[in-house]
């Protein structure tokens, strides 16, 4: 908890007081949709983080949404809001195996919205984005049936573990995400630091993250990925690039580990004393992009997140489309 609340203040003093900088907030026109389809069998592997997806909707009418308050921090900049939708499954190294793995991860899923507020100062090269969280955790998710349908499907085999899986739980949380350019050469090359914190019933955790870019870039800074026709003017049309991250987190608290907050009838789980409250994440990105479109695909590999874990690899292809 003391790092949460010292990577908060960092967070927020950080940022320069509009009284300081007078800088008129405005609401970005841009409208865009992104998609997002992860899962390991890439790197031939069934377990742990197994497959995930994600679907955003940014557009400048969700600032009237309830809680947008909650999410004004800071002001000064150019805004967006978005919706992001996350669902994600995790199993054992065997889901062959009809009964609990002691020791092993647990089954568990996750379906959440978040509603984000990203005020970016282009002028400074620096963006905070906060998030309020809500959804579920849970046989709810649907991952019992997906994964078994889609195993189905692959003739792979059956999981058969899922009735052990975390029971169905409350995910509330909010979180803020500081980044800002350390470095640029030209238009060729960005370094992007940043630091996050969150309390989450799903995880609460404390971070630092880098971004290296290089390639036919449009800064980082510009937008959000990608923009609309009308906010185009003077950005490159053709983007080819290259982007490897960094992130490392002080975990404080895991639900897909150690059970959700409100529910004291798990099958299984882990105690607190089994999490690697260190864990770091690198990811290496290729990225595509015309216009208003935006094709991305990455592997990503982290760190063992439980005593007896394995490190663990899985790939990601994203689409961004702007209208």
């Amino acid at each position: 908890m003391r790092y949460l609340l010292i990577l908060g203040a960092w967070v927020l003093l950080s940022w320069p007081a509009q009284a300081q900088h007078p800088v008129a907030d405005s609401v970005s026109s841009d409208r865009f949709a992104a998609y997002t389809f992860a899962n390991d069998a890439y790197f031939k592997t069934d377990y742990y983080f197994t497959q995930g997806m994600t679907g955003t909707a940014v557009l400048p009418g969700l600032r009237r949404l309830p809680g947008a308050r909650l999410l004004r921090l800071t002001t000064g900049g150019v805004q967006h809001f978005g919706l992001r939708l996350h669902y994600d499954g995790f199993t054992p190294l065997r889901i062959q195996d009809a009964f609990i793995r002691r020791g092993d991860r647990p089954y568990a899923a996750y379906l959440y919205a978040d509603y984000f507020r990203a005020i970016t100062d282009a002028a400074r090269h620096r963006r905070l984005t906060t998030t309020l969280s809500l959804g579920l955790v849970g046989p709810a998710a649907g991952a019992k049936g997906f994964q078994t349908k889609l195993h189905a499907l692959l003739g792979a085999p059956t999981p058969r573990g899922w009735d052990y899986q975390i029971r169905n739980d409350l995910v509330l949380g909010y979180a803020a995400h500081l980044e800002q350019r350390l470095l640029a050469m030209g238009r060729a090359v960005e370094l992007i630091g940043g630091g996050t914190a969150a309390l989450s019933t799903l995880r609460t955790y404390a971070g630092l993250d880098a971004r290296l870019r290089l390639g036919l870039l449009q800064p980082y800074f510009s937008n959000l990925g990608v923009a609309s026709r009308a906010n185009r003017a003077g950005q490159r049309r053709a983007q080819l690039y290259a982007e490897a991250g960094l992130d490392g987190r002080l975990v404080g608290y895991d639900a897909t580990l150690q059970g959700g907050l409100l529910r004291r009838d798990n099958p299984y789980t882990l105690s607190a004393g089994a999490l690697k409250r260190g864990v770091l994440r690198a990811t290496g990105t290729l990225g595509l992009g015309y216009a208003g479109l935006r094709l991305t695909l990455s592997a990503v590999q982290i760190s063992p997140e439980f005593r007896g874990a394995r490190q663990h690899r899985w790939a990601q292809l994203g689409l961004l489309v702007a209208f």
